[in-house]
């Protein structure tokens, strides 16, 4: 599946992989997913993708060739799943388990320092700022520091249960965590796309009192409340009378932000700007699910950020932020912090990621796909696809 611009991917040959550096090795995918961020990069709002770039962050399948440094920790057979972030396992952050922002990995490191300051790690699928490796999208797939980006996976659980591990499953995961809710938290949920699903189902497993979510897709609403949640409508009723009337007027503890730079919205001032300054290339990122959350937390509640902002945004309403003392976590996910006891949990039946897939396809019809879940048509919740 190949980026050749704003809404042009295709399903073409490109050389297979190789092995280019001793820690590499070749992976023949077996399944592979279009992923919510993946949309960025099909509607253009990220920079840096070229044209021929092979997309996608989240596939698993089996071991065709190891590099020579990778021999202590894979072996061809081996079945594995590929983590979206690159790790190399030694630098001073991934020591710290801060794995999606590893020192190492980025071989566009530079660029990545223009953009960010930092330097971030180097992400599969995601453009030349995290260093242009090729995606998952494909029938193979070559992973660098590959003794370190991987996760071994039993052979009895279908791939449906476990290629989520890569990215969506640990992604709502970290959301929930870094929330550190409590029994008497209300945790709101923004977007109700695949990671705000997860999101849900891990908020409410780590034991908060009631979980929100909010968004205006039936489908992805019923599929909310099928996991635990209070479904509020946003095109139908008034999310903040909603949330005053389920927390007696104080505001949710905790939220998450699980929607991203195109929050799409209609009827609301702050929204028509964002999409006006948008098209003149003004600001990058449309944030009023942001700005929402920041006015109707509770004064020294919580926001954890799993949804992808690409660049800058405006009115950002830095003074309410300030004055009710809100923290903000961010970040990539740290894949593989969480995928040891994530693992053991679908193992132990916690967890069924299945839940969340709505169309399994080949991967020739993987460009209709991407404007069939774009355009949340058919039902589209999660497409897993077939190389």
């Amino acid at each position: 599946m190949s980026w050749h611009g704003k809404h042009d991917i295709r399903c073409e040959s490109v050389p297979d992989p190789q092995i280019e550096h001793p820690r590499d090795a070749v992976i023949r995918v077996t399944s592979c997913a279009i992923c919510g961020s993946d949309l960025h990069l099909y509607d253009n709002f990220i920079p840096g993708m070229t044209p021929g770039d092979v997309m996608g962050h989240e596939c698993m399948g089996e071991v065709v060739e190891v590099g020579p440094e990778s021999r202590h920790a894979l072996k061809v057979g081996d079945r594995v799943v590929i983590p979206f972030t690159i790790s190399c396992g030694a630098c001073p952050q991934c020591l710290r388990g801060n794995f999606s922002v590893c020192e190492r990995s980025n071989r566009n490191a530079s660029l990545a320092q223009k953009a960010f300051g930092r330097t971030t790690a180097g992400l599969f699928g995601y453009t030349q700022l995290t260093g242009g490796y090729q995606g998952g999208q494909a029938e193979y797939i070559r992973v660098p520091f590959a003794d370190k980006t991987h996760v071994k996976v039993p052979s009895n659980l279908s791939d449906e249960k476990l290629l989520f591990l890569s990215d969506i499953l640990p992604t709502g995961w970290q959301a929930a965590v870094q929330l550190g809710i409590e029994e008497t938290d209300t945790v709101a949920v923004w977007g109700c796309g695949p990671v705000g699903q997860f999101a849900i189902r891990s908020a409410v497993l780590l034991g908060a009192k009631q979980v929100i979510a909010i968004d205006r897709v039936p489908e992805r609403l019923e599929m909310a409340a099928a996991g635990g949640a209070i479904p509020i409508n946003f095109e139908v009723e008034s999310v903040m009378e909603r949330i005053d009337a389920l927390t007696d007027g104080k505001g949710p503890e905790k939220c998450i932000d699980a929607v991203g730079l195109e929050a799409h919205v209609s009827g609301h001032i702050d929204s028509m700007y964002d999409r006006a300054k948008q098209a003149v290339m003004a600001e990058s990122d449309r944030i009023h699910a942001l700005r929402e959350i920041i006015y109707l937390i509770r004064p020294a509640g919580t926001i954890s950020m799993p949804g992808v902002y690409g660049g800058l945004a405006d009115k950002v309403p830095l003074g309410a932020l300030m004055n009710k003392g809100i923290t903000v976590r961010t970040g990539q996910t740290h894949t593989q912090r969480w995928t040891d006891d994530l693992l053991r949990r679908i193992e132990e039946g916690q967890i069924d990621p299945t839940f969340v897939i709505t169309h399994v396809a080949d991967l020739a019809d993987g460009p209709a796909l991407y404007e069939t879940f774009r355009d949340k048509k058919d039902g589209c919740v999660k497409v897993v696809l077939k190389p």
